[in-house]
């Protein structure tokens, strides 16, 4: 009874612990943006993630997925969810998109996920639907002191920025309909895998090396400890969270969960690097956790 009840909490506490772990990534970013390619450093996560994986999954004996059709899905969504989404967010605030302005674009997903299973028939309920607008207006409110922050929303900035919203919200679509249950540390591996072997052609046409030292014999421990906390904290345990979270949830409340990152950021970055918290930013926060509150609250 009380290893139920541990497993229960367990699960009621993972959207939370998601949330957390997720909304690092912008810090990550502004620790290792300036000493790294963005599809460079992206490859070497990929790489240490898996190497990582690999001996945990052998020392726990894990099944890998049973099926070529498996293998083949898991690749699509590592592909879509790691190299696509991570790809694209990286790339537009490297090549100077607002993070903001990212955050706003990416923060579309789960309206656009909504509409997609709203259009082919799938129940999104008018509640649902008002928790994803106030949703939205709270990430809007949130953002906006950013807007115009690291350089012009070019074309192509915006392109990188659309390709990741239309890449996560594929990916969760996706692996919600088409990824059988599976063990989350094989599943986390083969995506991986997939994301690798995409993005690693394109990062050697990156002109810009990892700068892994400042000076000869002098490591670069903001590089160091950003690559770390991506490969612990965000694909180990973000990625493996969000893996689980959409095996065990609806695709709607799940992606509505992102709404609450960048709140969550701004208050990191409030506690990290004393970035100021404004009247703006309480009030979005609190209308974004109202509008997440409405679309996961359970129907009557």
């Amino acid at each position: 009874m009380s290893h139920r009840r541990d497993s229960e909490a367990l699960l009621r506490a993972m959207p939370l612990v998601f949330v957390l772990i997720w909304s690092t990534g912008f810090i990550v970013a502004r620790y290792g943006m300036p000493h790294a390619p963005p599809l460079g450093f992206l490859a070497w996560r990929y790489v240490f993630s898996i190497l990582c994986f690999l001996p945990w999954i052998l020392l726990a004996r894990v099944a890998w997925p049973a099926t070529r059709t498996q293998w083949l899905h898991l690749s699509v969504t590592g592909v879509l969810m790691h190299a696509g989404y991570l790809g694209g967010v990286w790339a537009a605030v490297k090549a100077g998109m607002g993070s903001g302005l990212v955050a706003l674009v990416v923060g579309l997903q789960p309206v656009l996920t909504a509409i997609w299973l709203s259009a082919r028939g799938a129940a999104v309920t008018r509640r649902q639907w008002v928790g994803l607008a106030l949703g939205f207006a709270g990430l809007a409110l949130v953002v906006a002191r950013k807007f115009g922050q690291g350089g012009e929303a070019d074309l192509l900035n915006l392109a990188l920025a659309l390709l990741a919203l239309l890449s996560i919200t594929t990916g969760t679509l996706y692996q919600k309909h088409f990824v059988a249950p599976c063990d989350v540390r094989s599943a986390n591996a083969v995506q991986l895998i997939a994301a690798l072997a995409v993005t690693l052609p394109l990062a050697l046409f990156e002109n810009e090396t990892m700068r892994w030292t400042v000076m000869p014999g002098s490591v670069n421990w903001e590089l160091v400890a950003a690559m770390a906390w991506s490969v612990l904290g965000l694909t180990l345990g973000g990625s493996s969270l969000l893996y689980l979270l959409i095996q065990r949830g609806a695709a709607t409340s799940v992606t509505s969960l992102l709404y609450l990152v960048p709140p969550t950021t701004a208050l990191m970055a409030w506690l990290l690097f004393a970035e100021p918290i404004t009247l703006l930013t309480i009030t979005g926060t609190v209308l974004t956790a109202v509008g997440v509150s409405l679309v996961v609250r359970p129907a009557r």
